[in-house]
């Protein structure tokens, strides 16, 4: 295939990928058979949508895309002993990981069960001190005052903690699970070893979600109201696109769905946090993912693990505004770590080399909280699954990051089986593990060795997909909201990137240390433009020094709303020479 406007090297390495000409030609008859403006049935095209199917995929209806909950096995089970203990008002204690899915999973729990006059203790392990996951010391300490458990985004393979905790223990995880699974009355996993895979792509909050779904069912059944699960879909969807689940199927009916409870700003929690993070637009996938998951993130990476989870439950805006501003102060402090490791992370992977299936790096004093953040960086930088490693004496404690069509998850499942690793688990786009520093060499050569059976040492630079080309007089805000009917965008659904041909520059600006404004236009009109992290690669450098020469544009379209004045503005990630 020609590469699209002929940009074989862009400026940040890629080559651009343009619609094939099937394509094209079911975009125009999605088009032509919907009345959809064009370039919407180009980007339902784009996305395999068929024009029989383009109405309903603009309108995902969560009553007809929800499962049934009892489909999943040891739902019914699981629903059976959670309506025991709130009938009988036992003492229910979450155990919960300490990231947004976890919180989130927890959330539901506690305000689901405090609208039904019950308040359930809350734990969240810490992250350098107990480490991912059930650990048999708070279990046994929780064992001793509750009559039921329920592990949520965690417990699947945590055996030998669940037998410890001497109650009834439920799992509701979406993590890979093992040939033979714990001692609990119910493990509820699309990912366990015997179930279908059909609804893999769930995050833990949905399972939860479908859970209390089973037992709004079941309370009906006998004649009783349950909590409304609508009001609860905010979480939901925030969960499902902070863990960067796939925005397919049923999940993007929760999206859709929670972004528009979310707009109604009802939960106390999420205000103070839109607020305090400087949210002033509609929500979105983007605000979810970048501005509210890393605030609620950052009291587990660098702060108090529950501070995030408890911001969700609360009902009080005076507490829900001290923890969203604690939040905040601790993402700052996240991201000055972050950006320490990180460039130390990279140079060391590139000392070691990045061209085989693994990208990775370890040392002594890296904070455990950013090395999963730092992974991200590094395989988006490499287009290779990564492993950053935090080593704190003799032992290590670290996180992975996939790329597509690579499962991150069953290798290091596999390492831990054969003793390569203290603990290890995961999905397959990400995972964790804690390791002997001894073992640390081999296990990451084992680890290369199986990540390049599936292909992983194949890829170079990423290909940078465009959907289209658009002129900056037809980027207008009008085109942005056609283009929202197709969201809500994510992982494996991503938002429409559009290329500019032939553009110059008006007006270029550093924004910070390495961000980039620009003003593009083609004579005829013009659009304002950012470049997040520009001066990191050649991109920066490049348009700063433009020369006024004529560049191809590539990025993502969103509304600017600054100064109560609404208009386009181009989310600039690439850019070739023209010409």
């Amino acid at each position: 295939m020609t590469a699209f406007l002929n940009v074989e090297t862009s400026a940040t390495g890629r080559r651009w990928i343009g619609p094939s000409l099937d394509s094209e030609r079911l975009g125009l008859a999605i088009s032509q058979a919907t009345r959809f403006p064009p370039v919407l049935g180009q980007i339902l095209a784009n996305r395999n949508v068929q024009p029989e199917d383009a109405a309903a995929y603009l309108t995902p209806s969560l009553r007809e895309l929800m499962p049934d909950p009892s489909s999943l096995i040891d739902m019914d089970k699981a629903t059976e002993r959670f309506l025991q203990a709130v009938d009988q008002k036992q003492r229910i204690a979450i155990f919960a990981d300490y990231d947004v899915d976890g919180g989130s999973s927890a959330a539901l729990l506690i305000v689901w069960l405090r609208e039904r006059g019950l308040n359930a203790t809350l734990y969240i392990p810490d992250r350098i001190d107990e480490g991912y996951g059930p650990n048999n010391e708070a279990m046994e300490m929780l064992g001793r005052d509750h009559d039921l458990i329920i592990t949520v985004d965690c417990g699947t393979l945590s055996h030998e903690p669940i037998k410890a905790a001497g109650v009834d223990v439920i799992v509701l995880d979406h993590h890979q699970g093992a040939e033979t699974l714990p001692p609990a009355v119910a493990v509820v996993n699309p990912n366990r070893q015997d179930e279908t895979g059909d609804l893999a792509y769930l995050c833990a909050a949905a399972v939860v979600f479908l859970m209390l779904a089973s037992a709004n069912r079941a309370l009906r059944n006998r004649g009783e109201a349950g909590p409304d699960l609508i009001a609860l879909l905010d979480l939901v969807a925030l969960a499902t696109v902070a863990d960067v689940a796939p925005l397919i199927g049923f999940n993007r009916a929760l999206v859709r769905q929670g972004l528009s409870v979310m707009a109604n700003r009802n939960r106390v929690g999420l205000v103070a946090l839109s607020d305090v993070a400087r949210m002033n637009s509609t929500p979105s996938s983007y605000h979810l993912g970048y501005l509210l998951g890393p605030r609620i993130n950052a009291g587990g990476r660098v702060g108090a693990a529950d501070l995030g989870a408890r911001l969700l439950a609360t009902n009080d805006p005076s507490e829900a505004e001290a923890l969203a501003e604690r939040l905040d102060a601790l993402n700052t402090e996240r991201r000055d770590i972050e950006a320490t490791v990180l460039a130390q992370a990279t140079q060391q992977a590139e000392e070691r080399g990045v061209e085989r299936g693994l990208v990775w790096a370890a040392a002594d004093g890296w904070h455990p909280g950013v090395v999963g953040i730092v992974a991200s960086r590094l395989k988006e930088a490499f287009n290779r699954p990564a492993v950053v490693i935090g080593i704190d004496g003799s032992e290590g404690k670290g996180s992975g990051r996939s790329v597509n069509g690579v499962d991150l998850g069953s290798s290091i499942a596999a390492l831990t089986r054969e003793g390569l690793l203290l603990k290890g688990g995961g999905h397959k786009m990400a995972a964790g593990l804690s390791i002997s520093v001894d073992k640390l060499d081999a296990a990451m050569e084992r680890l290369t060795e199986l990540l390049e059976k599936q292909g992983s040492a194949n890829a170079g630079p990423a290909d940078l997909r465009i959907d289209g080309l658009i002129s900056p007089t037809g980027a207008n805000v009008e085109l942005i909201e056609k283009l929202e009917q197709a969201g809500p965008f994510g992982a494996s659904s991503p938002a429409p990137r559009f290329a500019l041909a032939a553009t110059r520059i008006s007006f270029a600006k550093r924004a910070g240390d390495s961000h980039l404004r620009l003003t593009l236009t083609d004579g005829g009109g013009k659009i304002d433009a950012i470049a997040f992290r520009a001066f990191e690669s050649d991109l920066g450098p490049m348009l700063e020094n433009h020369g006024g020469q004529s560049f191809h544009f590539a990025g993502r379209l969103e509304v600017d709303d600054w100064g109560g004045r609404r208009k386009a503005k181009l989310k600039l990630e690439d850019a070739a020479k023209a010409g």
